[in-house]
């Protein structure tokens, strides 16, 4: 890993063995993007790279020169108004109504490691080594404006993180209407898009498109990164697979509204820019004020789009998440939300408890409804102290009553909420946010309290904290269960309400910071209706994240596909729901449920003595895997192997670190008839190594697997009037698990 700058060509290269970014100081001072893509060797210089024509009705930089045109020059930051045309990274007005800016290269500084964001969620090192950072300092002189451009390289990865700062060292006001968190000029657009797409119960589906000339991209404007579409995007040639070809992956560190935009402009030049979405988004600077964009991750890959994928689990795994919990396997835990909803008391809790710790389950979490009068969702949210109707003990009485069970208890709060039927808004209805004079649409019967306001934040961290300090919390699960609209603070003037939405972002930040720092113990999963916040600047706070409300194994397939493509096993909260499924009302195996379920952090949500005692007893067996292969599913490297956007039948794995201990999720939806026969190639296997494969009871070396495929084919090939281990039918699956056989390594590498 090295940052290097060339003096004498004016050049940047930031490499490891797996990328190289190059991009130099251009003849007037701005910055010029010449190569980002796989490792090359470092030279002096990289003009080769850099391609100036002269082209009809272009803006010209300099008079006699027709060739320095910024329209047709690639570039790191690009302004627009002066010779760029085309969607610019940021705009800023000026007192004198112009937009029109010249920031031109002042310094730069190389160092080891990798600085903070203050208030901000990012990517960290723990040793200096891990990272370098590149800052660089531009200014735009007439206004004595700095912009602060920073890279950091990692050394074990293809990744370069980037963000902005800008510095107001002047003495009038500007105004940020645009300020994006990375831009990127490749050289064409013969790419695949890749982005994640969905709606409540069927978040980040796998969508494909070809780039074509124009626009194309996705967005939040709702308050949050939302389960509509998620903060990432990824370019991808043709022929680029799972497991082979270039890719670019693109990956925004924040839970807000967003922007990630691909522009192929008319010589194909493909322009990504990502950062907050400027559509509701205005900062002004003061003078002496400054503003830090939040960070965005790029990641390059040569091996295809799993390559990309593992880059990002293991970065934001163990350099993103951070606490107590980050390395550490999951507890299996009960939520008794499906089984009960609003409708319990201590006596039904206790006995789910009691079920629980017979079956081996570690940890019960009370959901919604402990709360003020909450009987329904039209009430209470804001008044964070329990009902004693519910609970005569408190939270207090119940938790310990749980702890002497052997279970630990957790306990949901949605935090940035308020219900018009509660003490809070009848207290502080200012509170709201609402925008004056106008009618305030709810959802799910709630309203979203205003937290750009620190009153307003500190006020939810006392009730939390009183809560927390007097009762054995382990876990909180944090939900957030409608999106912003009619975004109005009463806490600042008409100025600042551009800075509203950010402002919202960096409070639940900073409530996070302080309880995750006052409560270093506690388990926090993240949660918005599901999958509406499941984003990496939530990954920081809590290493984990309610995947999606819809519990039911067959979409859950889907979902948890696609939100590996950039996230971790380890941060996808996975239930075993009851049947019929209460999102899609369809019957599924309790194996498959606990099949899809365990390639996440596992647990349950089903009232557990509406079971009958077969089922029981499955569970206890599930349970009991689990705890033997939690730190391998959770931890281990993980690998996609069929598509179910594309197939009846889908495959993943996960295997260990040392490569000796493999898990093969294998799904099918529908049962075929006298259907052919199939393998499976796997991928990740020590090719040395025999391995015995359960299920078929059979072993076989690592390179037998990888290159001429496990079997799976079922009684469905031929009459089907067997069973095949009694899983027939629809909605069926099979784990495989791979465990190596010391005595039976091969004597060398097998071609």
């Amino acid at each position: 890993m090295s940052i290097i700058f060339h003096e004498r060509s004016k050049t940047f290269h930031l490499y490891n063995d797996k990328i190289s970014y190059i991009f130099k100081i251009l003849r007037n001072g701005q910055l010029g993007q010449l190569y980002c893509g796989a490792a090359i060797r470092d030279r002096e210089e990289y003009e080769h790279l850099f391609e100036a024509r002269q082209r009809p009705m272009a803006p010209c930089t300099y008079e006699g020169d027709l060739t320095f045109s910024m329209e047709h020059i690639k570039q790191e930051y690009p302004a627009y108004g002066s010779g760029d045309m085309r969607y610019p990274a940021f705009q800023i007005l000026q007192s004198n109504g112009s937009r029109i800016t010249d920031f031109t290269y002042i310094s730069h500084k190389i160092m080891e490691g990798k600085p903070e964001l203050p208030g901000l969620p990012a990517t960290y090192t723990e040793d200096p080594k891990e990272a370098q950072t590149l800052e660089i300092l531009l200014r735009d002189e007439l206004i004595q404006v700095d912009l602060l451009l920073s890279y950091s390289i990692f050394a074990h990865y293809g990744a370069v993180a980037r963000s902005v700062r800008f510095v107001n060292r002047g003495t009038e006001p500007v105004i940020l209407d645009q300020a994006m968190s990375l831009c990127l000029d490749l050289p064409d657009s013969d790419y695949e898009m890749i982005e994640l797409t969905g709606a409540w119960s069927r978040e980040r589906h796998i969508k494909e498109r070809r780039l074509c000339h124009g626009i194309q991209s996705v967005y939040s404007m709702r308050g949050c990164s939302s389960n509509n579409y998620n903060p990432f995007i990824a370019l991808k040639r043709e022929n680029t697979t799972e497991h082979d070809g270039e890719v670019y992956g693109f990956s925004f560190v924040y839970s807000g509204n967003f922007l990630a935009q691909v522009e192929v402009d008319t010589y194909d030049v493909s322009r990504i820019t990502m950062g907050i979405n400027p559509n509701t988004f205005t900062w002004e600077l003061k003078p002496g004020e400054k503003f830090q964009t939040p960070e965005a991750v790029m990641v390059y890959s040569s091996e295809g789009l799993n390559g990309m994928s593992q880059t990002y689990h293991e970065l934001y795994q163990k350099r993103l998440a951070r606490g107590e919990w980050r390395d550490q396997v999951r507890p299996i835990l009960v939520n008794n939300w499906e089984a009960t909803y609003f409708d319990f008391d201590e006596d039904k809790i206790l006995l789910i408890a009691d079920t629980a710790k017979r079956l081996g389950i570690e940890l019960f979490v009370l959901d919604d409804g402990w709360f003020g009068r909450r009987d329904d969702d039209t009430s209470s949210l804001g008044d964070w102290y329990p009902d004693l109707n519910k609970l005569p003990e408190g939270i207090k009485g119940i938790a310990e009553k749980i702890e002497k069970k052997g279970l630990k208890f957790g306990l949901w709060f949605e935090p940035e909420m308020v219900n018009k039927d509660s003490d809070l808004y009848r207290a502080h209805p200012d509170w709201m946010l609402a925008a004056p004079g106008r009618n305030s649409c709810h959802g799910r019967n709630q309203f979203v309290l205003d937290f750009s306001r620190k009153e307003v934040v500190d006020y939810i961290y006392r009730l939390m904290e009183k809560v927390l300090l007097d009762a054995p919390v382990s876990y909180i699960k944090w939900d957030m269960n409608r999106c912003m609209s009619e975004v109005y603070s009463a806490g600042c003037g008409a100025s600042d309400q551009g800075k509203v939405t950010h402002k919202y972002i960096l409070g639940v930040y900073d409530l996070y910071e302080r309880l995750t720092k006052k409560f270093p113990h506690i388990l926090f999963e993240s949660c918005a209706s599901g999958g509406a916040r499941f984003d990496p600047g939530m990954m920081y706070y809590a290493p984990q994240c309610w995947t999606s409300d819809d519990t039911d194994a067959i979409e859950r397939i889907k979902i948890q596909y696609g939100t590996s493509m950039v996230y971790p096993v380890s941060s996808m909260g996975a239930h075993v729901s009851a049947v019929p499924n209460h999102q899609v009302l369809r019957n599924t195996p309790i194996e498959t449920r606990a099949n899809v379920a365990c390639f996440g952090t596992f647990g349950y949500e089903l009232d557990l003595n509406q079971l009958s005692a077969e089922e029981q007893e499955k569970i206890k067996e599930q349970v009991e895997f689990m705890k033997t292969y939690r730190e391998v599913l959770q931890f281990g490297t993980f690998y996609r192997l069929q598509s179910p956007f594309k197939h009846n039948t889908s495959a993943w794995m996960s295997v260990s670190q040392d490569r000796r201990t493999a898990v093969v999720g294998y799904f099918r939806t529908l049962e075929p008839v006298n259907s052919g026969y199939t393998r499976l190639k796997l991928r990740g296997l020590d090719e040395n190594l025999c391995y015995h494969v359960t299920i078929n009871e059979t072993s076989h070396y690592g390179d037998e697997l990888m290159k001429a495929g496990l079997v799976t084919s079922d009684a469905s090939s031929g009459e089907n009037r067997e069973t095949y281990n009694g899983a027939n039918g629809d909605y069926q699956s099979r784990l495989y698990i791979l465990t190596a056989e010391d005595e039976l390594r091969a004597p060398s590498v097998r071609s």
